[in-house]
This record gives structure tokens, C-alpha cells and sequence, in this order.
């Protein structure tokens, strides 16, 4: 099952979220403006200390949030298996497809496919870069049917194609949420909080965007770095996130959030040790 923010647009991540990653010392209250440095924390601010050394970037934590996402995003634990997959799902984004979800009406597919012709100009896809262009910011699939869905799989089987795919999640997805996670003093489970938001609702100026999920919480709970409970603050986020989701029909089913994040998060499980368990949509998932 794989649902995705309406809120997903052009502006998510690259022009916001790069901005909302600040030193560990000096967390900002509130998100600042793209183009525009975060503010200085209050004088008052404790600074932070990591409260464990491993992060979500640490390899073996990494795997276990793409199978986290997949469950929730292809109902499966093998993310690896998404390269290849594509198809509309009628949510207002044209094309959804690969290991993320990069969708051909909110600019990251078309940056996927830049990417990847930059690397290797003679693709399968880079006749459609011209389409891609063209769809950006709505559900046409005009220039791209019949045939994208099927040269998507072809190019899916290329090594540079699926590299593209890694670097793009990472860089507008995967690395920004893990910087700001620790910068807010989170472990492994919060940064994969932030992650998996990101995903689903992208960033930008919409209410339901990150940015603001995360100023909701804010201003309901203090994270670590600024000398709050890491518990505490983490319930807040993932109550701002259902409270996001809930702002759409198609996000109705938060047990993303209810069955899984809050689960761990209830045990104590601060950084996602396994043995995992958990549902998502009815189905239980395991990672030993």
C-alpha cells in the first residue's frame, strides 16, 4: 500500500530543509526561512552531548529504516525489490516509482532523471526528460505514455540507475532528517521519526510539510538539545505527525505512526535495537 503527502511539492526539501540543520549547541526554535539562517539558541540553552554514538546513518540502523519505510510504503520488507517499481496511484502526482516513492509531479523523478543522465547520457530514460519537464507540478502523464512505465523497469536494472536512486533519497530525504535529528539531540528512533515524515509529507510551507509537523511539536515539548525528554518530545512529534496525516483522506490509516513508531518509542526502544516488531495497515513485519 503506498501513500503519499499531498503536500509533497517542489519547495519539500531542497530549498527548506537543508536550512533547518544546525549545530548540535544551537537548535533554533522555530525553522527558518529558506535563504535564511537558523536563529541562535537562547542563552539559556544546555548544550548537547550525543546521546549515543551510533546513528541512523550507521549502516546496519540505515537497512533497517528502508525496511521500515517499504513495509509502509510497498507492504513489503524488501525495499531493494522497489527500484523497479512504478505505477499512478491516482493521488495527484502522476508517476510514483523507485525505492522513495520520487513521484513525476513534484520535481524529485525529474531530478532522478537528470541525475542519471548526467552520469550516463545514452539512458532509456533521458528521451523523456523533455515530458518530465513538462509534468512537473501536475498528474499529466502527457509524452510519457505508454511506454515510461516500461523503459522505468529496463532502467531499473541498471547498476547507474539504482545508484541515482540511493544518492537522490539521501540527499533530499535521508541526510537532511538524520542532520536535524541530531542537531534536536534525537537517537537513531527519532531520526528515523523525522525520516519517515519527510517521506511521507515532504517539506515546504504547507501546515502538513516537516518543518511544520516539527514546529508543532515545538511548541509542545522540548527536544534534547535544548534540555527536554527525548520521550516526552518524540510523543509530541509523532502526535503532530497523526494530526498531519489525519488532514488527508488517503493518509486516514496512521498506523505508520500508531503501530510502529509509537510501539518502539513506548518500549524504550530510543535506538531501534532488535529484535523489531511491529504492524503496518494489519500486516506484522519482524526483523530479528
Amino acid at each position: 500500500m503506498r501513500s503519499r503527502s499531498i503536500a509533497r511539492t517542489a519547495t519539500r526539501v531542497t530549498l527548506g530543509l537543508a536550512l533547518l540543520a544546525v549545530p548540535a549547541t544551537a537548535v533554533a526554535a522555530t525553522t527558518a526561512p529558506a535563504g535564511r539562517a537558523a536563529a541562535p539558541a537562547p542563552a539559556h540553552a544546555a548544550p548537547h552531548t550525543a546521546r549515543a554514538a551510533v546513528g541512523l546513518d550507521d549502516p546496519a540502523k540505515k537497512e533497517i529504516a528502508m525496511q521500515l519505510v517499504s513495509s509502509a510504503e510497498n507492504s513489503s520488507l524488501d525495499w531493494k525489490a522497489q527500484y523497479a517499481y512504478i505505477e499512478d496511484i491516482g493521488d495527484g502526482r502522476g508517476y510514483t516509482g523507485g525505492i522513495i516513492g520520487f513521484t513525476s509531479g513534484t520535481h524529485d523523478m525529474l531530478e532522478l532523471v537528470e541525475l542519471y543522465t548526467k552520469r550516463k547520457p545514452d539512458n532509456v530514460l533521458a528521451p523523456y526528460l523533455p515530458a518530465l519537464r513538462t509534468v512537473d507540478g501536475s498528474d499529466s502523464h502527457e509524452g510519457l505514455d505508454p511506454n515510461y512505465p516500461k523503459d522505468w523497469r529496463k532502467a531499473a536494472q541498471d547498476p547507474v540507475f539504482r545508484k541515482a536512486q540511493d544518492d537522490e533519497r539521501d540527499r533530499v530525504y535521508f541526510n537532511p532528517a538524520v542532520e536535524q535529528g541530531k542537531a534536536d539531540g534525537l537517537g537513531v528512533l527519532g531520526q528515523f521519526a523525522y525520516y519517515d515524515a519527510i517521506v511521507m509529507h515532504g517539506d515546504g510551507d504547507e501546515r502538513t510539510s516537516f518543518s511544520n509537523i516539527r514546529k508543532r511539536a515545538l511548541a509542545k515539548a522540548e527536544p534534547p538539545a535544548r534540555g527536554g525528554d527525548e520521550k516526552t518530545y518524540l510523543g509530541a512529534f509523532l502526535d503532530a505527525r497523526v494530526w498531519a496525516m489525519q488532514q488527508e483522506e488517503a493518509h486516514g490509516d496512521t498506523s505508520r505512526v500508531d503501530t510502529e513508531q509509537r510501539v518502539f518509542l513506548e518500549r524504550g526502544n530510543l535506538d531501534l535495537r532488535t529484535p523489531l516488531d511491529w504492524k503496518v495497515y494489519g500486516d506484522s513485519y519482524h526483523i530479528g
